[in-house]
């Protein structure tokens, strides 16, 4: 297991990604079914996954397949995506923004499935709520897990609650302020091997996210740009 023994909050900001924002009008339901429906010519942004596939073999430890739910809220006013905030008291990752989502279990068909079973286990969403419309590039994280993003649409209201046990606070961050390159930060820290690790950190609000979260983020706003 990879742990970090520094604060991503008070990294210096290297760079911002700075690409123009996404259009308002592929940020309908409509315009987003198509894409994933009739996907563009494009290409993920490997930036972190490669460093953390690399750490992973590095340490000769399996790689445990899970899945993650993006969820899209189709709101009236404006669309925004649905996180969560980790427990401070889990193994991987705690206290983090992510996306619902875990491990996938024996009894799942499919990646799909895993993504929807962990959405209702830990933020209430009931599946009859959930339009899954696509997935991303799989994604590896440092500690050892090889995440599938599943893509859906919400319509609301959904009443969720979140699991005390895996999460601290469901929220939601404006769709309009993701897609933009010019939230995008690049940050970066030194392995103990000497290798340079470059991360995207998405600060909004008083919510800092960053990792494995913001680098799909940036594969779902390349592939949505494309």
């Amino acid at each position: 297991m990879v742990k970090l023994t520094f604060d991503p909050l008070m990294l210096p900001v290297d760079a911002v990604a700075g690409e123009s924002a996404l259009a308002t009008e592929r940020m309908s339901a409509a315009w987003l079914r198509q894409r994933f429906a009739q996907q563009p010519d494009w290409r993920p942004e490997h930036i972190d996954s490669q460093t953390l596939q690399r750490m992973t073999q590095l340490q000769g430890k399996p790689v445990t397949p899970a899945s993650v739910l993006i969820p899209i809220v189709m709101h009236e006013q404006q669309p925004t995506l649905l996180f969560t905030q980790r427990a401070a008291h889990l193994t991987d990752h705690a206290g983090q923004v992510s996306f619902p989502g875990g491990r996938m279990e024996d009894s799942d068909a499919s990646p799909v499935e895993t993504a929807l079973r962990e959405a209702e286990e830990e933020i209430g969403l009931a599946r009859s709520q959930v339009e899954v419309i696509g997935s991303l590039p799989e994604y590896f994280t440092g500690t050892g897990y090889r995440v599938t993003p599943v893509v859906c649409l919400v319509n609301p209201p959904v009443s969720l609650r979140a699991d005390p046990d895996e999460v601290a606070e469901i929220f939601e961050v404006p769709l309009a302020f993701l897609m933009d390159g010019l939230n995008h930060q690049l940050r970066s820290f030194d392995l103990p091997d000497g290798y340079r690790r470059t991360f995207y950190a998405m600060p909004y609000e008083r919510f800092f996210i960053w990792g494995a979260t913001a680098a799909m983020l940036r594969n779902l706003f390349h592939f949505l740009r494309a």
